[in-house]
């Protein structure tokens, strides 16, 4: 998608070899028009599956997925939490995911109430490294009995294992950037 590649370029920041930081426009101030394409890309990338919901984590997720749903019919977005809440059911499914950014580990829950085995899910991510929140998410999914449709990723990080442990689980990644490599400052595409 080059209107991303484009923004990437001119507003991302890399941090070493392994971190494009990119919150002017993605996961901290976002930019509502870049999203709406991004939203417009995924539903014609996914434009032959039937979803029923549309499954991400907190936080930098929800924003993008909650764009993503309008061009699906409006379908409900559920998102996995990633911290402990008072208001969260009882009755949840869970998985540990490890957090390339934060370097640490969590939980990560969704009421049973919101995901069950007649769902069709998208999960929507802003960006995949080693894989470790989509595969909680298909884990979630999976222990809902639910089916998961696709994947779809606004920022691949190509250099790292994440879209070959989510194709071994036999589920589809459409990313609409992906990064060949970030070295001496400079954002390589595919």
């Amino acid at each position: 998608m080059e209107v991303l590649k484009k923004k990437i370029l001119s507003q991302g920041t890399v941090i070493g070899s392994e971190i494009l930081k990119v919150d002017s426009f993605l996961n901290h101030q976002i930019d509502v028009k870049l999203l709406n394409e991004i939203g417009l890309e995924f539903k014609k990338r996914f434009a032959n599956q039937e979803i029923t919901k549309i499954l991400t984590v907190e936080a930098s997720g929800i924003g993008i997925a909650c764009i993503v749903a309008q061009y699906f019919n409006n379908v409900p977005v559920v998102f996995a939490k990633k911290h402990e809440a008072t208001t969260l059911d009882a009755g949840v499914y869970e998985a540990e995911v490890f957090s390339f950014t934060k370097n640490k580990n969590y939980k990560i829950k969704t009421s049973k109430k919101y995901i069950n085995k007649e769902d069709k899910i998208l999960i929507i991510d802003d960006f995949l490294a080693n894989g470790n929140a989509a595969l909680g998410l298909i884990s979630i999914s999976r222990q809902a009995g639910a089916d998961v449709v696709g994947v779809g990723i606004v920022i691949e990080k190509g250099f790292q294992k994440g879209r070959i442990c989510i194709e071994k689980e036999g589920v589809k990644v459409e990313s609409l950037a992906i990064i060949k490599s970030l070295k001496g400052n400079e954002v390589l595409f595919e």
